[in-house]
């Protein structure tokens, strides 16, 4: 076991990113949380057919971007009072945490760019979910590696029913 995993409260898991990764990361989050307010506040209104504010099509977007804006100041709070703006608040990340960065990406790619839209939705997520679980759960130890894999396809049969269920029946939006 690492330093950084005996320094853990909870076995296995990793010691936090460095004060200079989450200061970059909160930049970048924070760019982004601007960026879809601005094109969200772009978006038609639909005040000449009778709309209100309420139902213009950027609201939703416009909420998740002031929510990522807000929440990536607050990582930047915390990286700056943690050291994160001083020459040696830059640790640097191993390789492994590039591999899990690129995993992720391929995963989400390959769910929104293949499976959405081919398969049914319901389907695409639960395997999405299903392959996201287990890929990162593998390393956690083969001695309960089969219990993690069942859990991982529970966890993407419970989840692509209940996102189905709630976009259709809660929404009333029809799904690919």
């Amino acid at each position: 076991m690492s330093e950084a995993e005996a320094a853990s409260p909870f076995a296995g898991e990793r010691a936090p990113a460095s004060p200079r990764a989450d200061l970059v990361t909160a930049a970048v989050l924070f760019a982004l949380g601007v960026a879809i307010v601005q094109q969200s506040l772009a978006m038609p209104r639909f005040v000449e057919q009778s709309g209100t504010g309420l139902t213009a099509p950027g609201i939703v977007p416009g909420f998740y971007g002031v929510m990522i804006a807000a929440l990536s100041l607050l990582l930047g709070l915390r990286a700056i009072r943690r050291g994160g703006w001083s020459a040696g608040g830059a640790a640097r990340r191993g390789a492994g945490e590039g591999r899990r960065l690129l995993l992720a990406a391929a995963l989400g790619v390959l769910y929104a760019g293949v499976l959405v839209g081919r398969v049914p939705f319901w389907l695409a997520s639960a395997l999405f979910v299903f392959a996201f679980t287990a890929a990162f759960e593998w390393n956690r130890g083969p001695e309960r590696r089969a219990r993690r894999i069942l859990e991982a396809a529970l966890i993407g049969l419970g989840t692509g029913l209940a996102v189905t269920l709630v976009f259709e029946k809660l929404f009333l939006l029809r799904l690919p």
